[in-house]
């Protein structure tokens, strides 16, 4: 209390803002692109889905509403996962590198937040690898083809392993991480830090 959050606090604010974004909003925009990205290189013939629009359509017309929310499960991990990690560690960070505790009053400069939210960035996509990975396996597969390979997050998980090894879960890790100094509203000014939800 007291406008003071504890880190088990910030660690389920985190998670709970990253499953509603992921319920509400990410899956079935994600579920689309998946699709869309998944035709590139092909003649205008042969493609399937002619836009956003008229994917998001054929897809609800071929698996039925459901279909948009494939790999949902993966996704919420990955959502929530993340936002606690970022909640968590932006704190952590502060008060490590620049000895700023919640309410104590110091305010950090900004190239002091700017490196706290940059280390806080680069623990969402380590944590939440093996997610992204089944997630966006999941949410490539369709239902209208028939028999599918990957049965939810966990079989997923497991055939992935089998396969191709335990890094594979870990697979465009690195773009990820590149992508982050690219996302200053990640860690100036604390819009993802753990102090607010946007």
């Amino acid at each position: 209390m007291g406008g003071k959050l504890s880190n088990a606090g910030r660690l389920l604010s985190g998670f709970g803002a990253g499953v509603l974004e992921a319920l509400v909003v990410i899956t079935p925009f994600e579920v689309v692109k998946i699709r869309l990205q998944q035709q590139r290189g092909l003649s205008p013939e042969h493609l399937k889905y002619k836009g956003p629009i008229h994917c998001a359509s054929t897809i609800i017309c071929e698996e039925g509403l459901r279909g948009l929310w494939a790999g949902a499960s993966p996704t919420v991990m990955r959502n929530g996962t993340n936002q606690a990690a970022m909640f968590t560690s932006k704190n952590a960070f502060d008060v490590l590198l620049w000895k700023k505790h919640e309410g104590d009053g110091k305010v950090l400069l900004p190239w002091q937040s700017m490196i706290s939210g940059f280390l806080a960035g680069t623990a969402g996509p380590i944590c939440t690898g093996p997610f992204d990975v089944v997630k966006t396996r999941l949410m490539a597969q369709s239902r209208a083809g028939g028999e599918l390979k990957y049965k939810g997050m966990v079989h997923a998980i497991r055939i992935i392993h089998k396969e191709e090894g335990l890094r594979a879960l870990w697979k465009g890790l690195l773009p990820r991480l590149m992508r982050i100094p690219s996302r200053p509203s990640n860690y100036v000014g604390g819009c993802r830090s753990s102090n607010r939800l946007i």
